[in-house]
């Protein structure tokens, strides 16, 4: 008669790592890079190649020096952290200023807590609201589309998001000089055009359904994000029509689309069932719409996806699936 073995979980094993999946968020981000370089031009290529060098570097450089430990280089965080890095940056934005938002990236938003799977907020956010605090001209001049040899002297403009926030503080004119809603999620912005990675939904989208294919993600965040700020959009929209633009208009502007399929849906962050990540993108999505309308910023995501991320850890511990085998509690 055989024993019988008894071993601790988990007894099942997939065929998901690490690097499988961070790979697969960098093929996802392709479409959008691709649209960016067409957008953008010279500028775009250079700020995505320096955040991602800088990030590497970084991330070398702190496990010798401090962790003494062997650099992961090749799991593939810190490539998508550059890449997201950089995407989230004007593609005029200085050299050395790129720098600065990749050593605040690897090294406090994620090094100084551990490395990968120990950082409380989203690395490459942390980096984007260091400069946007720090640098917040240079992270505000927003180069107008077709500049695609231009880099330091490309010529800047009004973004959609800083148009409607005009509208909201009384310019009656602002609404009619924002793109169709079907001009900005193919990217044709004639104003200024944003950050490298927000100027084509379309791209973004791509990206958002090659990952549920592989299922690299699953909807419950992006969709609650978006959907929430499309419905309270559509509610101010309704309410007034001559401040506040069609809700169309808001998902496809900024970094929405952006930060609700590549941001908000890290898997360090981000709670763990599905209900609890339906709790945080709706969350997003609301604060996301404050304050884009009543703060101080055109741009609310980046925030909003800060401050969830603090509160994933309350939800991971209030939100729990049902324990297999569990036995409800008698009343």
């Amino acid at each position: 008669m055989s024993n019988l073995v008894v071993s601790l979980s988990p007894h099942a094993h997939g065929t998901d790592s690490v690097e499988k999946n961070m790979y697969g968020v960098v093929i996802a981000l392709l479409p959008a890079l691709l649209a960016s370089f067409y957008f953008f031009g010279l500028g775009s290529l250079i700020v995505c190649l320096v955040s991602v060098a800088a990030c590497l570097f970084f991330e070398w450089a702190i496990c010798k020096a401090f962790l003494n430990r062997t650099p992961s280089l090749l799991d593939g965080s810190a490539l998508v952290t550059g890449l997201l890095l950089g995407m989230n940056l004007p593609s005029n934005f200085p050299l050395w200023m790129i720098i600065v938002g990749a050593l605040i990236a690897i090294g406090v938003g994620k090094m100084t807590f551990g490395g990968l799977g120990q950082n409380p907020f989203n690395p490459a956010l942390v980096g984007r609201c260091f400069l946007l605090v720090s640098f917040p001209t240079a992270m505000t001049s927003w180069p107008v589309e077709g500049q695609w040899a231009a880099y330091t002297d490309a010529e800047t403009g009004a973004t959609p998001l800083a148009l409607m926030k005009q509208a909201i503080k009384g310019d009656t004119d602002a609404l009619n000089q924002l793109p169709s809603a079907w001009d900005m999620f193919l990217g044709n912005v004639t104003t200024g055009a944003g950050t490298i990675g927000e100027i084509c939904a379309l791209a973004l989208l791509l990206g958002l359904a090659y990952m549920l294919w592989k299922k690299i993600i699953t909807w419950h965040i992006p969709v609650s994000i978006i959907g929430t700020v499309f419905v309270l959009s559509a509610l101010l929209w309704l309410s007034d029509g001559k401040t506040y633009a069609d809700p169309f208009q808001v998902i496809f502007a900024g970094g929405l689309m952006l930060g609700a399929i590549f941001m908000a849906t890290d898997y360090v962050t981000s709670p763990m069932n599905h209900k609890g990540q339906l709790v945080y993108g709706i969350s997003i999505g609301v604060l996301t719409v404050i304050i884009r309308n009543w703060g101080a910023y055109p741009e609310g995501m980046s925030f909003a996806i800060l401050i969830m991320n603090a509160f994933t850890p309350l939800i991971n511990m209030y939100i729990k699936p049902k324990r297999f085998g569990e036995v409800p509690a008698k009343k």
